[in-house]
This record gives C-alpha cells, structure tokens and sequence, in this order.
C-alpha cells in the first residue's frame, strides 16, 4: 500500500467505536479495560501523524515476531538465523517457554526479547474473559513492539494472528518500519476445529485475518496453495517460501545413534537392552559397541524405530496411529514375520495426557511406545536414527505443510503421511514416502514396508535412496533464493 498512515485514523475510530459497543454490552470493568486502549491508541494516533521515527529506522535492524513459545517455533529462529548471517541484527519476540536452538542461543546478531503469555480473568463470562485477555496482550504488544530498537523490518508468524496483527502493523506506521507477515496458516481455521466454522469468534476472527492482512507491506506462505487462496481470496499477493530443513537435519552416524540410545534409556525402557533393565555402557536395545574397534553398531534382531512428532492437537488424530499399531500387533499374532517396533511420539500439546492415557491402556508383546520430549539439539539426530517417519497433521485450512515432514526428508527418512488437499506438494506418493487415510490403510502400509526390515532391498529403503537421491534444497539456499531478494528490493 502507499500510504498506510493515510488509512491510521479511520480504522483506529472504527476499532473503538466497536470496542466501546462491546464494552457497553459487557460490564464496567469492560469499559475500563477499552478505556485504557483507546488511551493507547490516541497516542499511537497521534505519533504517527507526527512521524517521529519514520526516517530513522536501521536498515540492518529487524525484529522477528511470534506471538507462541519461540522454541517451538523453528521456522522463525530460521528467520532470524538467516537475518543474522546476512549482518542484520535480530530482536527475537516471543514466549520463553522451550528452549530455542543453539544457533539462536549462541547468536551474537539475536537478541531475545521474551513476552509473557496473558493468561486472562478467570471469572466472568467466557466473553468478557477472552475480551479482556486480547486486550492485555494487545497492550503488552504494543508496549514490547515500541521499545525495542527500531527495526527496518518487522516479520511476524500468523496464526496466531489475533491480537499481533493489527497491533504490529499499527507499531509499523508509527515506527516507519515493513511488516511482514509469513503465513503458516489460517488462524480462525484452527479455531474452528474447537468452536465450529459458523461460530460468532471464528467468523469474527476470518474477518479480522482478512482485514488487516492486507495492511502487511509484504507476504511469506508455506506453500502454492496458499499463495493462490490468498490472493484468491483475500487479494493479498505472497511469495512461497517452503519450509525447508537445515543443515542440522542428517542421517545419524551408529555412534551419535548410539550416544542418544544411552541418554534416552535412561527414562525410556524401550530403549534399554532387553532382558537387562538396566542399560550397559556397551548396549542398548538398538546398538552396541564392538569391543574389538570401540565403534558402534547395530544389534542383531533389533526393533524398528517407528517416529512421529505432534503438538497434540486438534488437527492431529492419533488414534488413527494406535488402531494401526493394535492391528500391526494383531498381524504378528496370527503369524506374520515382522520385526518388533518401537514407537516413539516426541512433542508437547494440550492434548498429550489425553492420549497418554489411552496409551497405557493398550497392552503391547509386539509394540511398545514412549513419549519423551527431546532438547532441540537431540530432536534431529533421533530423526536421522529413525527407521520410518509417521504423521498425522490435518491441515486445518488444507493449505500448510507438516515441518516434521521436511525435518523427516532432511535426514532422509520415508514417510507415511495422512492425506490431505495439498500434500502432494511434499509427499510424492511411492517415490519418497506412503499416503494413508485412515488406520487400516496404515497398518497395512507399515506391514508392507517393514516385512523384510531390517534388508537394504525392500520398498523402504528405496524411498531412503530416493531422498538421498533428490538432493534437497536447504533453508539456508532457498532463504537466500526468496526472501534476501524482497530485502534487497527495497533498498
């Protein structure tokens, strides 16, 4: 657009004359909390009509933005990695939650500022609340936004999109910064898998997406079939930058493998050498060290690794995942020659002690699953120690693709994925991976790749081959590709 400024005072009116109706309607304490926002917003209104700061930003300064846990957050530290060795310095906003990779930790070019997550009122009705928790964030935003040090560029991750991205663009006209949004998906889809698609906040929160999306100077998205509903859509034009894995995802050597095993037997008995309980320094149910050279190896008659990652959410159905691994149990009892399995879900999410649950109701001879939460550091290598990759992400707009995927393919692992409308942008059916749809069509698919495990001939390794094969794009190369050219543009 080009002149946001020009378009500041109307749709701040609009945003309080809305705001002070809905406080009306509520309580007196509603229109305190909307009192306080509009204080906020008059004196945003009135610095940018005095554009006090609109010539000074550093073109070398910018700020990365995620209104979520920044460890859990991979596809923005490798924003900020990539800003760094391109000499930008780095503002990291976001929750303090996991802890970050070491390529940020270690950075000297990212500075991270945390952000609390408001946790909002706890009486009242479910309204008021959530009101009054959007307008404690939205302040906490603002006041975060404008006391970091100027950026040239703001790039904020949506979802979630409500309340930063009204509020980032608004600190961008008074700052005179570029705000950027990088599209991962619709935020009012993934309200719907809670509230329903017609509900009143869903539709509220589509309109607000739609809305102020367009006020972003420029846009990132995941994939083609975002980039075309966007504009489609929304009028809203973006560049696709696919995720893509960095360096740090590879295949594992026996005895980085090895190292993991014995940290993770620790707390994990699947992991432990069977019948022993407890692990020796030379084994573990995977590897062993060989006495004469001291290396790793592997064991004789080991299990298959079977490996998934969630966030344990809605859009994730893990059940589909269980009935497959009762009925791969069921395949070996009526006496089918199949190796065992162990299956490890990693991650954390809301919906983790649900299925934990579930888990521990199921009695395995065949199969055992373990659930751990791995540091950031020891994620990729169980990746590239990982026989097959599983994974159950549904998009909820059907227009984003699973990281964990990309992560999988980065350390050449196979892949059997759930289908869904754009998938096929990154899962090539029987070249690199299988698409399932439901537990049946699983189960069979884990039987037919893992008869003849742990042989180099079978249909699993070659989709191994095929990933070594392709030669995939790094983050690093297709950041340079994509977004280095929009920076550049604008100078």
């Amino acid at each position: 657009m080009a002149d946001r400024g020009y378009f500041t005072v109307p749709v701040l009116v609009l945003l309080l004359a809305a705001g002070f109706v809905c406080g009306y309607s509520l309580t007196r304490t509603g229109l305190v909390w909307l009192v306080l926002l509009a204080v906020a917003l008059a004196f945003l209104w009135l610095r940018a009509r005095l554009g006090s700061q609109a010539s000074n930003a550093s073109s070398l300064n910018v700020c990365v933005l995620v209104l979520g846990d920044i460890g859990r957050s991979p596809r923005m530290q490798y924003h900020s990695v990539s800003f760094g060795k391109h000499g930008y310095s780095v503002t990291l906003v976001g929750f303090l939650g996991t802890k970050p990779h070491n390529a940020v930790l270690d950075n000297e070019k990212i500075k991270i500022v945390p952000i609390s997550e408001v946790r909002g009122l706890t009486v009242g009705p479910a309204i008021f609340r959530y009101v009054a928790k959007v307008i404690l964030q939205s302040l906490q935003l603002f006041y975060v936004l404008q006391k970091i040090d100027l950026p040239s560029y703001v790039l904020m991750q949506n979802p979630p999109g409500l309340p930063s991205i009204a509020v980032t663009w608004a600190v961008c006209v008074v700052r005179g910064s570029k705000f950027v949004i990088d599209w991962h998906n619709y935020g009012y889809t993934i309200m719907g898998l809670t509230h329903g698609e017609k509900h009143p906040i869903v539709q509220i929160a589509k309109w607000y997406e739609k809305f102020f999306g367009r006020f972003s100077n420029h846009n990132l998205c995941v994939t083609n079939a975002m980039k075309e509903d966007l504009q489609k859509n929304w009028s809203i034009k973006a560049t696709t930058l696919y995720d893509k894995p960095p360096s740090i995802f590879k295949e594992a050597v026996l005895d980085d493998q090895h190292r993991l095993y014995m940290k993770l037997a620790k707390d994990y008995s699947p992991f432990r050498r069977e019948p022993v309980g407890v692990p020796t320094e030379e084994r573990t149910a995977f590897t062993e060290l060989d006495p004469s050279t001291k290396t790793a190896r592997h064991v004789t008659h080991r299990p298959a690794l079977l490996l998934s990652s969630t966030s344990w959410t809605e859009d994730e159905d893990f059940s589909i995942l269980l009935k497959a691994l009762e009925d791969y149990e069921q395949f070996i009892n009526n006496g089918v020659t199949l190796p065992l399995l162990v299956c490890v879900i990693t991650g954390r999410g809301p919906l983790k002690e649900y299925y934990k649950t579930q888990i521990n109701k199921m009695h395995f001879k065949h199969v055992q699953i373990c659930t751990p939460w791995l540091e950031a550091e020891d994620y990729p290598v169980l990746l590239g120690s990982a026989d097959l990759g599983v994974c159950l992400h549904k998009s909820s707009s059907g227009l984003d693709l699973p990281m964990k995927v990309v992560d999988m393919f980065g350390c050449c692992l196979p892949v059997c994925a759930i289908h869904f409308k754009c998938l096929h942008e990154l899962v090539k059916h029987e070249v690199n991976g299988l698409i399932f749809k439901d537990s049946q069509e699983l189960a069979e698919q884990l039987k037919t790749l893992l008869a003849d495990f742990p042989s180099t001939h079978g249909k699993l390794s070659t989709f191994r081959r095929n990933l070594r094969e392709s030669r995939q794009l790094r983050w690093d190369e297709s950041w340079d590709r994509t977004v280095l050219p929009l920076l550049t543009a604008d100078t």
